[in-house]
């Protein structure tokens, strides 16, 4: 007998997914189940607008009691208190977000912080002066949340809630498995909603995630599967996705579902952290950011990834012996996107606050490869720039 025994936890918890014309009436079933009576919806100005809000509130009726639409990008501590605000002074027991990550997130945020009745600096991840991460304990009850996608997104399926503090600049990580959604709903006409730059954004952001959950030592059988077909279904459908062409996009929603799944056991690295560094500065999709990003971050960690880099590198067809770094820089060529950091307006003497504000990010301590500084940082962020 040669090699060692397969030894690992797969811990799962419930998914609840519908996808389809019927998924709102499944909606309205769900919130009933839940002992749900008073539903508020949390999403951004453009989706309330659309023909697709007025068959959800045909759907649902009396039971939708109020609207926020306070969700912006990156999800500013002052967008997520408004949220809380609605939520309160409806009584609601659910909340219903719409739209992409950043409604999931604000929903979530603004549910931890109507039940905790603490500013956000006190229920944030703090990294510790010995470099450890620690996530303070969230006890109070969260309401129940529902989910309708308008884009792809791997947040959709988490229990983290970044939230971006404007006056100070600071991501600010809340944890509260409690926050986790009930069910998700894919529908057609929600879909179609989103402009496509937005959906590519997504798209770029779950194959970024995907690709770093499958360069760790700890992503399991069971989650390399979920991942690996993720990439499949991205690689498929990336150039689809036009508004009118619903298929793809329920297919790319499924592919952030997938990955946002198989990211529970080992997920987030570097191109993660240069996305949560970078985005809200530059003003650009975190997609856009690991997309530029990604093909530095795996060349980074090329010594530390020789026994899992295949699986990145078969999860698109090429050989395992190829270059992931490579692979990826010959998907992303061709795609009508910025391909350098100083196509998306970052300057030189940007790039060192960029590369100290990603070392208190979580995520770095996740990294395949051990990163000793900043210096570490700026090293992968002038090969991009």
């Amino acid at each position: 007998m040669t090699g060692s025994s397969l030894e690992f936890q797969h811990l799962a918890s419930d998914l609840r997914l519908y996808c389809g014309d019927d998924s709102l009436a499944a909606l309205a079933k769900e919130l009933k189940r839940n002992g749900c009576k008073r539903a508020v919806v949390v999403s951004g100005r453009s989706v309330s607008t659309s023909p697709a809000m007025g068959l959800l509130r045909s759907v649902l009726g009396p039971v939708l009691v109020g609207e926020s639409q306070s969700v912006r990008p990156n999800s500013p501590v002052q967008a997520v208190e408004e949220a809380a605000r609605v939520l309160r002074d409806q009584g609601a027991d659910a909340v219903i977000a719409i739209g992409g990550g950043s409604a999931a997130v604000t929903a979530r945020a603004a549910a931890i912080f109507l039940a905790e009745q603490r500013p956000a600096q006190e229920l944030c991840t703090r990294r510790l002066p010995n470099g450890q991460f620690d996530s303070p304990r969230l006890e109070a009850p969260k309401l129940p949340q529902f989910v309708i996608p308008t884009t792809p997104s791997t947040a959709f399926v988490k229990v983290g809630s970044a939230v971006h503090d404007a006056a100070t600049g600071q991501r600010l990580a809340l944890f509260d498995p409690k926050t986790r959604a009930k069910a998700l709903f894919l529908h057609p006409e929600f879909l179609r909603t989103a402009p496509a730059e937005l959906v590519r954004g997504a798209t770029l952001n779950t194959l970024s995630t995907a690709v770093e959950a499958l360069e760790s030592p700890k992503c399991d059988p069971v989650s390399e599967a979920m991942l690996t077909h993720a990439l499949r279904l991205v690689a498929r459908h990336l150039d689809r996705t036009e508004p009118e062409d619903a298929s793809a996009r329920e297919y790319l929603a499924v592919a952030a579902i997938l990955c946002g799944r198989g990211t529970e056991q080992a997920g987030g690295g570097l191109a993660s952290v240069l996305a949560h560094a970078i985005g809200h500065r530059a003003h650009v999709s975190n997609g856009i950011v690991n997309a530029i990003v990604l093909p530095h971050t795996l060349r980074f960690n090329e010594p530390a990834t020789q026994a899992t880099s295949a699986r990145i590198t078969e999860s698109f067809g090429q050989p395992p012996t190829s270059a992931a770094a490579d692979v990826l820089a010959a998907l992303l060529a061709p795609l009508p996107i910025p391909h350098r950091l100083r196509d998306i307006g970052l300057a030189q003497a940007d790039l060192d606050l960029i590369a100290s504000a990603a070392m208190s990010d979580f995520f770095i301590s996740r990294n395949p490869r051990r990163v000793q500084g900043a210096a570490d940082v700026r090293g992968i962020l002038d090969a991009a720039w």
